[in-house]
């Protein structure tokens, strides 16, 4: 697997970082994307490849356009050869309730986290079909499955995201091609501490405070989901063990979802 190539979107921070440190770990050819600051950038570049002991490269995409999402495919191809496999990560969130709820950020976070989903895969998926292997891994969320006040984008956005890996793997099934979600619960990344944030000064509960009510009122577990086991699960995802899991949405949610 050390002579494949994966590309991550959203993976300068949070999910998508964890994620490719994992990938360049176990010694994979690695293509990131993100918003973050030059000089970050170059330094977590530069601690992946570390890790990787092989290529690792940033690729900058406005994922919000259909030209840009085949863009990045393009150049990715151009830097790295045949992209073997395409994980969506990057999302953004906006909580409002739908009768307020403003149209630019309904466009950005169906743009974002689904529609870019599908204009990446489209871009990838000709090389895979034609190499007869490849894996498209696309990080959902619990709300793929269930829903939560405030979230109409999102939930909405991840609802069509496992509906659109399940028509891939229709698709692609037979051709060494597979496509599933992930569907993490909460993740303590920047983005669920702004949640977190918000939760407590409507509460007005100190931080410590509001994380702990706040993985109480979700997640069973009361314990987050790490990047480092998305970024596993990911990994296993691309491994002959896992050649006929296709077309599902797999929870990693703290039992949030058996409830």
């Amino acid at each position: 697997m050390n002579q494949k190539t994966v590309i991550i979107t959203g993976s300068t921070s949070g999910i998508g970082l964890g994620i490719a440190q994992v990938f360049a770990g176990a010694g994979w050819r690695v293509a990131i994307n993100g918003i973050a600051k030059e000089e970050d950038i170059e330094e977590i570049r530069l601690d992946l490849e570390r890790r990787s002991n092989s290529t690792v490269v940033y690729l900058k995409a406005d994922l919000s356009t259909s030209t840009g999402c085949r863009q990045l495919i393009q150049d990715a191809q151009d830097k790295l050869g045949p992209i073997d496999v395409l994980i969506n990560n990057a999302g953004i969130q906006h909580v409002e309730k739908t009768v307020t709820f403003p149209e630019d950020k309904w466009n950005q976070v169906l743009n974002l986290n689904l529609s870019a989903a599908f204009f990446t895969s489209q871009a990838v998926l000709p090389n895979m079909l034609a190499n007869q292997w490849g894996r498209l891994i696309h990080i959902a969320s619990v709300h793929s499955m269930v829903a939560s006040k405030g979230k109409a984008a999102y939930v909405t956005a991840k609802h069509g995201l496992l509906g659109l890996s399940k028509v891939i793997a229709l698709e692609t099934a037979g051709t060494g091609v597979t496509s599933n979600c992930i569907c993490p619960g909460f993740v303590l990344t920047p983005l669920v501490e702004k949640q977190i944030e918000a939760w407590g000064k409507e509460k007005n509960l100190s931080y410590e405070e509001a994380q702990k009510d706040f993985l109480f009122e979700k997640q069973p577990s009361h314990e987050f989901a790490t990047s480092e086991q998305i970024g596993d699960l990911c990994l296993f995802l691309c491994s002959d063990s896992a050649a006929q899991i296709t077309g599902i949405g797999l929870p990693i949610d703290g039992g949030w979802t058996a409830q």
